[in-house]
């Protein structure tokens, strides 16, 4: 039986690089802003509240206590390459949540101050401090694009934890 790998299926594809950068990338972020936010809770704290979106005290708590940690373990998995699907969709759902919350509160914003969407600029509790709010729309609009990769490619490389192959007859089990 010959196990060595011939040179040319050793290479990547452009799509396949991609997606492996993709996924540092995005991981790196959502490491990286985690962290900020698990640094300074009240601070995120005080951010939640300012969306006015949840109401209970105590939802807003959990939120700034939590968040920033499943954030963070999303950005170690998607850089580990460790239940890398679902944290692509975590990843991609927190950002949904993020992108519509962002435009909302900007809305908000801009019609309180009859002034265009695009010169409202906020701190929105990314961890990066204020922005205008049509920039972080196209940021998130961007890293929106970056976790649906994972989600749509089956490459495997640079992975720590592989699904299984399927057996002769039988299913292969999920990731």
């Amino acid at each position: 039986m010959n196990t060595r790998v011939s040179p040319a299926s050793s290479r990547w594809t452009l799509g396949q690089a991609a997606l492996v950068a993709a996924r540092l990338f995005l991981g790196a972020a959502f490491l990286y802003l985690g962290a900020v936010k698990a640094l300074d809770p009240v601070d995120f704290l005080k951010q939640i509240h300012a969306y006015e979106i949840l109401r209970a005290p105590g939802l807003v708590n959990l939120t700034a206590v939590t968040l920033p940690w499943i954030e963070m373990l999303c950005g170690l998995l998607l850089i580990l390459g460790v239940a890398l699907r679902g944290a692509a969709l975590v990843t991609l759902l927190l950002l949904l949540v993020f992108t519509s919350a962002v435009a909302h509160r900007g809305a908000a914003l801009a019609a309180a101050g009859r002034v265009p969407l695009c010169v409202i600029k906020f701190d929105c509790g990314c961890g990066s401090g204020e922005v205008f709010v049509c920039h972080k729309l196209a940021e998130n609009s961007v890293l929106i694009g970056l976790a649906l990769l994972p989600l749509g490619w089956p490459d495997q490389r640079l992975r720590l934890r592989r699904p299984r192959r399927a057996r002769k007859g039988g299913p292969a089990s999920p990731e």
